[in-house]
């Protein structure tokens, strides 16, 4: 019976102190789980703290893009109004040089015509006086002079008007043909600004579409990784939670099948000692 209270006394107190390392560990267990969510919390915080703050950034450079933008626009819009006032500016003063130069050129037209008016009717004027000088003295010869003299006079003045009149008819072709070539002119510049117009602004419209492509394929690339991100995050954030859970199994069932070890093994050693006991009290 000592020898046997001895072998219970060890084997109980080997399985106490099995079960005080047990109980130990199940408080470090449950000490470990509410640091664990502690950590697990202060990264989710920080975490969302990053997302926030990638937000604001990703915020601000598209307001920064869509300003850059605006103001793009309108310098282009100030330098293209700059441009129209001097074409029309340069039109202004191309319309006051035709005029001025019409001008000019009639009134030069015109002083030489009055110039040669005045010295035909000057000479006309000295004709007749000197015919009725001549008159007095040689009338019929004065009058044949005379006859002979304005024939002469009619055939110059016919003469002075087809050349005033071939003058003005060639003032008049060389003017139409410089108005002429100043519209084809004009023409071919309109249409060269026009042209320069679409090129311009095809090539605006092609660069703008250029960086909102570009900026969209960065946008989609940037949302793409946010998104494996997010995924990677939570498989990694469930991967962990099947491994703590999968531990926390592995321990209960380790833990179960020590206690029913430790009860199976009481039992057969209640049972041995009852049949100890039992057979000594045969005995006696």
């Amino acid at each position: 019976c000592f020898y046997d209270q001895k072998i219970l006394q060890k084997t109980f107190g080997k399985w106490k102190e099995q079960w005080t390392v047990c109980r130990e560990r199940k408080l470090s267990l449950r000490a470990d789980n509410p640091y664990r969510h502690l950590l697990l919390n202060l990264i989710f915080k920080a975490w969302r703290a990053y997302v926030c703050q990638q937000q604001g950034k990703r915020n601000k450079y598209y307001i920064a893009e869509s300003h850059a933008k605006k103001q793009t626009l309108l310098r282009t819009w100030q330098h293209w109004l700059v441009y129209v006032n001097v074409q029309r500016t340069k039109h202004g003063m191309q319309s006051v040089a035709l005029v001025f130069r019409e001008r000019s050129c009639l009134r030069t037209s015109w002083a030489v015509w009055r110039r040669q008016h005045y010295q035909k009717c000057s000479g006309h004027k000295m004709n007749i006086l000197a015919l009725q000088h001549w008159a007095q003295s040689l009338q019929f010869r004065a009058w044949m002079q005379w006859q002979e003299l304005y024939l002469y006079t009619q055939n110059e003045k016919q003469k002075d008007t087809r050349a005033v009149t071939h003058h003005q008819h060639w003032e008049l072709r060389r003017c139409m043909g410089a108005w002429l070539g100043y519209l084809n002119l004009n023409r071919v510049k309109k249409r060269q600004n026009e042209l320069a117009q679409e090129f311009h602004r095809s090539r605006t419209l092609r660069r703008c579409f250029s960086d909102w492509q570009l900026s969209w394929e960065c946008r989609r690339r940037m949302h793409a990784h946010q998104r494996d991100l997010e995924k990677q995050v939570a498989r990694t954030a469930l991967w962990r939670v099947f491994a703590h859970w999968k531990h926390y199994v592995v321990l209960c069932v380790e833990e179960a099948q020590q206690c029913e070890l430790a009860e199976k093994h009481y039992k057969c050693h209640l049972l041995v000692r009852a049949l100890l006991c039992g057979g000594w009290q045969g005995l006696w």
